[in-house]
C-alpha cells in the first residue's frame, strides 16, 4: 500500500495522545492547576492533531463530515465518534483538575477506556481488511493498543513503565513481521484464486493489467526491496526499543534525557509505521505481477 504521510503522521501521533490520555485518566502523572494544564494539553495537541492530519488523505475535504455517520458498519465512523466522546469526557475531567483542583475519578476511568476503545477501532480500520493480508491479523490490534500504552508512558514520565512497555513493544513488533511475511502465502491467494481459473491449471499474466499509471497502482500496489526492508527493521528496532530502553534503564533521569528518548522513539514508530503500510500487500497486487 502506498505510505501516505498524512495517514503514517495520523495513526502514529494520535495513537501516542490517546496513550497519554489513558494515563491521565488513571490519576498518571497526579497534577493540579498549571501543571496538569500543560499535560492535557499536549495529550489534546496530540490527539486532535493526528486526527486532522488524517483528512489530508482525504480527496474531498468535505467528505470528512461522513466519518461520523456510518457508525454502525465502519470502524472509520466508530473512531472518530469514540474520539469525540472521549476528548468530551475527558474535557470534564481536565476542568476539574485544571480550575477547580478536583479530582472526578469516574470520568478518568470512563475516558481511559473510551481511549483503549479509540486506538482499538483505528487498528481495526485496517485490522478487518482481508484483501490485505499482512493487516488482516489479530496481532495488529494488539500493537496499536501497546504502542499507544508505552508512548503514553513514556509522555507521562514513568521511565521504568515505559522501558518495559517499549521493550515489549519492540518485542510484538518483530513477531508481526514475521507473521506479516508469510501471511499472504498462507492464505493461499494467487492469480488462480483472483481469476476462478485456479481449478484449470496454473494461471500467469499474459499482459499487464494496465498500460499506464492508475488509481490502483498508486494507491495500493507499492514495492519496497527485502533489503531496504530489513534495513529499516533494524533502523526501527533500534529507534522504537533498544536505545530508548537502554537510555530510560541505564541514565539517571531528567528533562532532557526525556525529551531525547520520546524524539528517538517517535522516530521509530515513524518508521515502523511506514513499513506498516509500504509493506502491505494488496490481493490486486497479484494482477500486477508477472509471476
Amino acid at each position: 500500500m502506498h505510505p501516505a504521510p498524512s495517514v503514517i503522521i495520523f495513526t502514529s501521533i494520535s495513537g501516542l495522545g490517546f496513550g497519554l490520555l489513558m494515563w491521565l485518566g488513571l490519576g498518571i502523572p497526579d497534577f493540579y492547576g498549571v501543571a496538569s494544564f500543560g499535560v492535557f494539553f499536549m495529550a489534546y495537541a496530540l490527539s486532535v492533531g493526528g486526527l486532522l492530519s488524517s483528512v489530508f488523505h482525504l480527496g474531498n475535504k468535505k467528505n470528512a463530515i461522513y466519518a461520523f455517520s456510518q457508525w454502525q458498519t465502519s470502524w472509520l465512523s466508530r473512531e472518530g465518534v469514540l474520539a469525540v466522546i472521549t476528548l468530551l469526557v475527558f474535557a470534564v475531567y481536565a476542568i476539574g483538575r485544571i480550575f477547580f483542583a478536583l479530582n472526578l475519578p469516574v470520568f478518568g476511568y470512563v475516558g481511559a477506556a473510551l481511549a483503549l476503545l479509540t486506538v482499538f477501532s483505528t487498528s481495526m480500520i485496517y485490522t478487518q481488511l482481508k484483501t490485505v493480508p499482512r493487516w488482516n491479523m489479530a496481532i495488529n490490534p494488539v500493537l496499536f493498543l501497546t504502542y499507544a500504552i508505552a508512548g503514553g508512558a513514556l509522555l507521562s514520565m514513568q521511565p521504568t513503565v515505559a522501558g518495559v512497555l517499549i521493550l515489549l513493544v519492540t518485542v510484538l513488533q518483530w513477531a508481526g513481521w514475521i507473521m506479516g511475511d508469510k501471511r499472504l502465502l498462507d492464505t493461499g491467494s494467487d492469480k488462480g484464486t483472483a481469476t476462478g481459473l485456479g481449478a484449470v491449471g496454473k494461471v500467469r499474466m499474459f499482459e499487464t493489467a494496465h498500460t499506464a499509471r492508475n488509481y490502483i497502482l498508486d494507491e495500493m500496489v507499492y514495492h519496497v526491496g527485502r533489503k531496504h526492508s530489513q534495513k529499516l527493521r533494524i533502523i526501527a528496532t533500534l529507534l522504537i526499543g533498544v536505545i530508548p530502553v537502554a537510555m530510560l534503564l541505564l541514565l539517571p533521569a531528567s528533562m532532557p534525557m526525556a525529551i531525547a528518548v520520546l524524539v528517538i522513539h517517535l522516530a521509530g514508530v515513524f518508521t515502523s509505521r511506514w513499513l506498516f503500510f509500504a509493506e502491505a500487500e494488496h490481493v490486486v497486487s497479484l494482477y500486477y505481477s508477472r509471476g
